[in-house]
């Protein structure tokens, strides 16, 4: 993929990027133990936004892998999944809160200045507020990089070093995307070890009808087709 804009997410940070329809984003570890927990909006009709438990549930998955689409709750297809080095992204669990953070003891920017520990909900709301949206907007996330277990009572841990240094995953937008990324730890880590994230933007191929994304699944197929119709 040819770089149109690239930028280094330091661990434990916010980033926000407005993805035209076409161009494809590209999240890479930096070094180990990466998360990249990731809100996805419409640019224009934030009406759109992604709607993890309809994605999970029309694609008959309990993780996001390729080539899977993001859809909003209207069923419309906001971006695909069109490559990853990883099988498993994590989707069930969340975004890190406040509550998570404070686990690790006190933390302040006067006595840790870039080192200060903040969650992905403070980061959201750090970049929600660039573009005129705020709490009411937060919205279930893609953990990009990290992994849950599942045990036969029902209960979920977290798998570190699912993710090393150069491992990735790359996204189509099918339609001008709003995207927020925080690269606070997994709110299920046991240790506060932030790890940074390389996201680079690009030129794609657009899709065909033997696009994989479109032959996954029926749902994949009607989402991209909703797209082309609600946003053409």
């Amino acid at each position: 993929m040819s770089t149109l804009l690239a930028h280094d997410i330091p661990g434990g940070a916010a980033w926000s990027v407005l993805l035209r329809a076409g161009r494809a984003l590209r999240l890479t570890a930096l070094d180990v133990g990466a998360n990249a927990s990731t809100l996805i909006f419409a640019a224009h009709d934030r009406v759109d936004r992604l709607n993890v438990p309809d994605t999970l549930k029309a694609q008959m998955s309990a993780r996001i892998r390729p080539p899977m689409v993001l859809m909003s709750d209207r069923g419309v297809g906001l971006c695909s999944v069109t490559g990853s080095s990883l099988d498993w992204h994590d989707a069930v669990c969340g975004h890190s809160l406040d509550a998570h953070v404070a686990a690790f003891g006190p933390s302040s920017y006067g006595r840790d200045r870039n080192e200060w520990r903040r969650s992905a909900r403070s980061g959201f709301l750090s970049e929600l507020r660039k573009h005129g949206l705020g709490e009411t907007d937060l919205h279930g996330c893609v953990n990009f990089f990290s992994r849950v277990a599942t045990h036969d009572d029902g209960s979920l841990t977290f798998v570190p070093g699912h993710a090393s240094g150069g491992d990735w995953v790359e996204l189509r937008a099918e339609i001008d995307l709003l995207v927020i990324i925080s690269t606070a730890p997994h709110p299920l880590a046991r240790e506060w070890a932030p790890s940074p994230v390389r996201a680079e933007v690009g030129p794609s191929t657009p899709y065909g009808a033997d696009d994989p994304s479109m032959t996954f699944r029926d749902e994949s197929a009607r989402a991209l087709l909703a797209a082309q119709a609600v946003f053409a």
